[in-house]
């Protein structure tokens, strides 16, 4: 049975995305209910844009698609399309969703935010709010109790304008900001730094995981990474800022190199990186997708990954089982999956009902290096 929101005489049927046998994580959380409840009485203007930033499966897209024109900024591939999903499931009007680097609505009369949970790409959005929101457009912020402390309102304060809460409901709470344009200052750049042990320069948007140094799991994978003659196509799944994908590319320069990721910011990022760090990126592609939906069976020889272990704020498994099958399915016979992962994972168990054989061929106190073969 799916989930269904229902807040003033008004039901939702909301799911997730993407849609799984036996789903018990629904599509919406107490934050959410919080904000449609607070703007339910509010007059709107029909004609004047609702801005909607880090809408995570659609409760507010979808709540408001039908009162003004909505436009929904999110970072997200799998959100953009589990929006889509529960619009069309509900019959409700086609809105405009873009991604965090494009331009934003003018004259927006409400903008309402989740609170993501990188404060880096808080307070990114909220200096381009500063720089684009009228005075008399209305800021409402929803999230966690447990995640909104005084740091998180001094960015309000420092890149918005003066804020003020909520009391708390149901471990919600809401953030109000009225927009002061003295604020207004030059977007940040992205951040940059070196690897010097792999000549590397790279670069980071605001959402890209690490942002300001090369993560410890991405650096230990680095020295793994194989050159074969016989690899004709490699791809980078979860490529994020893309340092797997252009050292293989560096190791492989007669491979074709397409690295994934379902994070816009990530893939521009990666694009950036590549032109940086690579002679030619002739055979070097960057594409935004949900792991591997789009890619032919049979049409890889390496795949290298670095999966992530939650959703959002969730901690879950099933975005690495996903990469895992997509991964087995996309390999041509003989081709190899190498990933890295906690210890404590124990991904191994995963990977050995899928593929033929699984070994480790690195390993330290932290982490495991896994190689498997279809």
């Amino acid at each position: 049975m799916k989930p269904e929101l229902t807040l003033h005489q008004r039901t939702l049927t909301l799911t997730r995305f993407p849609v799984r046998k036996n789903e018990t994580l629904q599509a919406w959380d107490a934050a959410d209910e919080y904000l449609i409840n607070h703007c339910h009485a509010m007059a709107l203007d029909p004609q004047r844009p609702i801005l909607i930033i880090n809408d995570n499966f659609g409760a507010l897209s979808c709540w408001f698609a039908n009162q003004a024109p909505v436009t929904t900024v999110t970072d997200s591939f799998i959100t953009q399309q589990a929006i889509t999903n529960n619009l069309n499931k509900n019959n409700l009007p086609t809105i405009t969703i873009i991604d965090c680097l494009a331009d934003l609505p003018v004259n927006p009369q409400l903008v309402l935010i989740k609170q993501p949970k990188n404060n880096r790409l808080l307070s990114w959005q909220l200096q381009q709010l500063c720089h684009l929101l009228p005075q008399d457009c209305v800021v409402i912020t929803a999230g966690k109790v447990k995640d909104i402390h005084s740091s998180t309102l001094k960015l309000f304060e420092k890149y918005l304008g003066q804020t003020k809460t909520s009391l708390a409901v149901k471990k919600a709470r809401l953030i109000f900001t009225a927009v002061n344009k003295s604020l207004a200052a030059p977007m940040p750049q992205p951040t940059s730094w070196t690897v010097p042990d792999h000549d590397l320069t790279i670069t980071n948007y605001a959402n890209v995981f690490s942002s300001d140094s090369l993560d410890i799991g991405g650096r230990f994978l680095l020295d793994f990474i194989p050159s074969k003659p016989q690899y004709k196509d490699i791809i980078d799944l979860g490529c994020g800022n893309g340092v797997i994908g252009i050292k293989a590319a560096r190791l492989n320069p007669h491979a074709n190199i397409t690295c994934v990721d379902e994070s816009f910011m990530a893939a521009a990022s990666c694009r950036e990186n590549a032109q940086l760090n690579l002679a030619s990126t002739k055979n070097f592609n960057v594409m935004v997708a949900n792991c591997l939906d789009d890619f032919n069976n049979q049409s890889a020889d390496l795949v290298l990954c670095n999966p992530p272990f939650h959703q959002n704020n969730t901690i879950t498994d099933h975005i690495a089982w996903q990469m895992f099958c997509d991964a087995q399915r996309v390999l041509r016979p003989q081709g190899e999956l190498i990933i890295i992962g906690n210890r404590q994972l124990k991904y191994h168990e995963k990977l050995n009902r899928i593929f033929d054989k699984v070994d480790t061929v690195g390993h330290n106190d932290k982490f495991v290096v896994l190689r498997a073969i279809k």
